[in-house]
């Protein structure tokens, strides 16, 4: 994990974010979004927002982006305290310390954000990794969607809803 660096993402980096999603949501019960629903575009666009309003970060080791993670705050006034969390561990990275160095710095900077209570996560049920990643971290589950994502060959998995709350 030492070799690894926490960077906030470039709008220069929404080809490789976009292409390690697209070959993530590959495997089905991953990721909820299919290959093709992934635009360049629209990581110019997240990246260039979450600059301002959120926070962005990539993990690189070696010069190659081996991973990156989100924390996107909600525009409803009355659920501005809570914010949504996204992460990903690019293809041939898992097991390697890329998840856990994200989520130090994603918790890192959500305990610096004064009005941060509560992030929010919805994970697979079948994800089994990364909910034991998130637990790690203090994340709690709140609760069960079932049915909530089609998988290609026309089977159903359940969300699992999992929250992390800044300390009084």
């Amino acid at each position: 994990m030492n070799d690894l660096t926490i960077r906030n993402a470039l709008i220069a980096d929404a080809v490789v974010l976009c292409d390690a999603e697209r070959e993530t949501a590959r495997t089905p019960g991953l990721l909820i979004s299919r290959p093709s629903e992934l635009s360049y575009e629209s990581f110019e666009k997240k990246i260039e927002v979450l600059g301002r309003e959120g926070f962005y970060a990539v993990a690189e080791r070696g010069g190659l982006v081996v991973g990156h993670a989100l924390l996107e705050p909600n525009s409803l006034k009355a659920l501005a305290h809570v914010y949504s969390l996204t992460i990903v561990v690019h293809p041939d990275n898992l097991g390697q310390g890329v998840g856990e160095a994200l989520m130090t710095a994603l918790l890192k900077w959500a305990q610096a954000r004064p009005g941060l209570l509560k992030i929010e996560l919805r994970v697979r049920e079948t994800n089994v990794r990364a909910r034991r990643l998130y637990g790690k971290f203090g994340f709690i589950e709140e609760g069960r969607l079932e049915k909530r994502i089609l998988l290609p060959d026309g089977t159903f998995i359940a969300d699992i809803t999992m929250a992390w709350f800044a300390p009084d």
